[in-house]
């Protein structure tokens, strides 16, 4: 870890003098809210808000923010990002890492211990999220950064955030992938490793209720894959909700939901049938085999490095 903080501060400093030219990444269709922040600079992107945030007042009337892509910290001028950039130490995310593969890699930050950068990330994400509530509050909460890692350190991607004492088990009460990494599959993955993470905790998982337009119709997409996926390797005469759950750690109404949602559920003489509809499989196999040249999102368990926290010393 030490060697990739080195290499990537000397290749920082080496850049220091040149202003990198930037990405920008809109929307398609523009909020009907008047914004004051209507850009930020994060890194080589410049992003379109989509939303208001609450940060201080004299940085709210800014029509652009400048945000350090690595401790998070928001500045009014590109001059004192400038200075910023060049004697920030941060490369990644404060926290422990729990998963490494290829590229891409997880941290676990506890808002107890970064509160600073956990604030900072909740007023980053509520730019790009309507519903998003809790901004200030983060010591209840562990949040689980995505990042990619190059030689200058490790760029945030997206992230979940989920309570360490929740009463309903919920294993993810915010969750987002940032403008410039969305449609390569990341919002998927994050899911996944929620997930991943409530069955190494041997607990069901589902996301914290309501959820938001765009948050119901990712997840609905995720369980139905996994069910499909599920449905063709599962070769048994007689399927049951308890033995979906129990395999993929879906909450039960989860999968009733996703069941109803997409037709593959039927109630006959006071009994409900799991319908495997050969279509909707052939159509999933196919859209499968043409994403197989795709990076592969898929969570490897054998490197997630993670400990439940009711079972850490």
């Amino acid at each position: 870890y030490q060697r990739r903080v080195r290499g990537a501060q000397a290749v920082m400093a080496e850049e220091a003098k040149t202003t990198p030219k930037l990405k920008t990444v809109k929307k398609k269709g523009v909020p009907a809210v008047p914004l004051t922040i209507k850009s930020i600079e994060l890194g080589c992107y410049e992003i379109n808000t989509w939303y208001s945030s609450p940060y201080p007042a004299e940085y709210a009337q800014q029509s652009k923010l400048f945000i350090c892509e690595f401790c998070l910290k928001y500045m009014k001028s590109s001059t004192i990002a400038f200075r910023h950039t060049a004697k920030c130490p941060a490369r990644c995310p404060p926290g422990d890492e729990i998963y490494r593969k290829d590229s891409v890699s997880v941290f676990e930050v506890d808002g107890r211990k970064n509160k600073t950068y956990c604030q900072n990330l909740c007023l980053l994400a509520k730019l790009f999220l309507d519903h998003k509530t809790l901004y200030y509050d983060v010591e209840p909460f562990l949040f689980y950064i995505l990042t990619e890692y190059d030689r200058k350190g490790c760029h945030i991607v997206g992230y979940f955030s989920k309570e360490k004492n929740s009463f309903l088990c919920y294993n993810v009460s915010c969750i987002l992938v940032l403008p410039p990494y969305m449609k390569r599959g990341y919002g998927k993955m994050l899911i996944d490793f929620s997930y991943a993470l409530s069955r190494r905790e041997g607990k069901l998982g589902s996301p914290e209720k309501p959820l938001s337009d765009l948050g119901l119709v990712s997840y609905r997409s995720y369980w139905k894959d996994k069910l499909l996926e599920y449905f063709t390797t599962y070769n048994e005469a007689e399927i049951t909700i308890k033995h979906i759950s129990q395999t993929l750690g879906f909450n039960p109404y989860d999968i009733v939901s996703t069941l109803q949602a997409y037709g593959m559920i039927k109630y006959h003489k006071s009994t409900h049938f799991i319908l495997k509809r050969p279509e909707m499989l052939s159509a999933w196999k196919r859209k499968q085999a043409a994403s197989s040249s795709l990076p592969c999102r898929s969570i490897d368990m054998a490197r997630l490095k993670w400990t439940p926290p009711h079972q850490r010393k």
